[in-house]
């Protein structure tokens, strides 16, 4: 961060504040009003934060790690702009190709060939050319992007649990490690925002069959950034989302027998479509081919048990593919994607922040799943769509991720999607168990 981060990040502040107070009344009501300006606050400010302990913390004085990275390809395309604005407008919409115009600046760029990194760049090249190239600015767009897409994740369960409106608030805008790693110039933040657009859109046009056109465009932009960014996720969301349609279609059906009939007629025709959805978007990809998912994942789990020992890395096995490693190796993913690090795994001081939140996950756990009954618990997530949908992404994303990060240091930035979906799921767990005459009136999507 430079003299001017500090001079410019005030004025567009007092900026980014003016216009909340213009759009707050349009996308809020008496009930979630209060909370709009207090989560954008929190992005705002683990945008800045970011920057701080990248460059103070881990860096000695200097801006370091992914951040750095993103902030000094861009200014690439700042410098473009300001050379002539049609090389910088060029290069936002370019996937990596040779251009003989543009070949000077993208030469500069590692990532210009990196279709997930080189999408972060893209975005923050086209905030820095209305930020004069500033860090912390850029960080304040960022910010404001992912917020975007977390509240049309927070109004999307408000539309199906408003009594819930201040257990789903503290579930997707008050979580520390969702501020601070879901904020900055990372990928995440692009990430996370998407995924609440894309909740959002598939809501609106798969579920409640509203706005079909503007909906079908929300979930097309956002599933496409997810794709680029963390493909990773998409998976994840695929198979419980087309199989929330299913539910609900097979409910509307009014005949008791033909509803059993047509529920694993659906079942199995959204498991095909999520199959082939998932092996058609990731071929060819090195990186999340699933035909070479478990080579890939078999070759970071050998690495990264040899680094067990210097710290912050973990070792749960090797997942191969194979039916064995997903009964062993599965569990002990999903585990520490969801509980861990423990209290007495930590070696830092952001590694306690996530070994905190871990711990109160892991305690409400309990007391909302296993106190009112184990059984009674998987009954009610297997007739209530959302808590369907809630449960089946976040395991398979923890699979995903615990699989595949092994190591402490990058699980509590990957599973950062989870997190809001499964504490308010939980949430939900807790007032159907425990009053579920609040819900009563609830639609059937409920």
């Amino acid at each position: 961060m430079e003299l001017k981060d500090l001079i410019l990040t005030p004025i567009y502040l007092l900026l980014i504040y003016t216009l909340v107070y213009a759009v707050k009344p349009l996308v809020t009501n008496k009930v979630n009003q209060k909370y709009f300006t207090l989560a954008l606050s929190l992005k705002l400010f683990g945008a800045i934060a970011l920057g701080f302990i990248y460059q103070f913390y881990y860096s000695n004085g200097i801006l370091g790690g992914d951040t750095s990275n993103y902030f000094n390809q861009a200014k690439i395309i700042y410098a473009a702009f300001q050379d002539s604005p049609f090389l910088a407008i060029k290069l936002i919409l370019a996937n990596g190709e040779y251009d003989p115009a543009t070949r000077l600046y993208a030469a500069q760029m590692i990532w210009y060939r990196a279709p997930a990194e080189y999408m972060v760049i893209k975005f923050a090249g086209f905030f820095g050319i209305f930020s004069f190239g500033t860090y912390s600015v850029i960080a304040l767009w960022f910010a404001c992007l992912s917020f975007s897409g977390m509240w049309a994740m927070y109004i999307t369960f408000l539309k199906i649990y408003p009594i819930l409106h201040k257990q789903f608030a503290t579930a997707i805008f008050f979580l520390p490690s969702v501020v601070f790693w879901g904020s900055g110039l990372l990928k995440d933040s692009l990430a996370i925002g998407a995924l609440g657009w894309l909740f959002f859109g598939f809501y609106s046009f798969a579920v409640e069959k509203k706005q079909l056109l503007k909906s079908l465009i929300i979930v097309f932009c956002s599933a496409y950034v997810i794709y680029i960014v963390k493909v990773y996720i998409l998976l994840s969301f695929l198979p419980p989302a087309l199989f929330w349609i299913v539910m609900e279609n097979s409910d509307r059906i009014q005949n008791q027998y033909l509803r059993m009939i047509a529920k694993p007629i659906f079942l199995m025709l959204g498991l095909l479509v999520s199959y082939l959805g998932a092996t058609k978007i990731t071929e060819g990809d090195t990186k999340y081919d699933v035909t070479k998912l478990s080579e890939r994942t078999q070759i970071n789990s050998l690495y990264l048990s040899k680094q067990v020992y210097t710290g912050s890395a973990y070792e749960i096995g090797v997942y191969d593919g194979s039916l064995k490693s997903i009964l062993t190796v599965g569990p002990q993913a999903i585990i520490v994607a969801l509980y861990r690090p423990f209290i007495w795994e930590v070696r830092n001081a952001v590694m306690l922040l996530s070994a905190l939140e871990a711990t109160i996950f892991f305690y409400l756990t309990i007391y909302f799943m296993l106190k009112p009954g184990l059984f009674r618990t998987i009954k009610l997530i297997s007739i209530k769509p959302m808590l369907t949908f809630c449960m089946i992404f976040c395991l398979a994303l923890a699979f995903g991720v615990g699989t595949s990060s092994g190591n402490f240091g990058t699980l509590v930035r990957y599973k950062i999607p989870i997190m809001p979906f499964y504490l308010s799921a939980l949430y939900i767990i807790q007032v159907y168990t425990k009053n579920p005459k609040k819900l009563s009136r609830l639609p059937v999507t409920a």
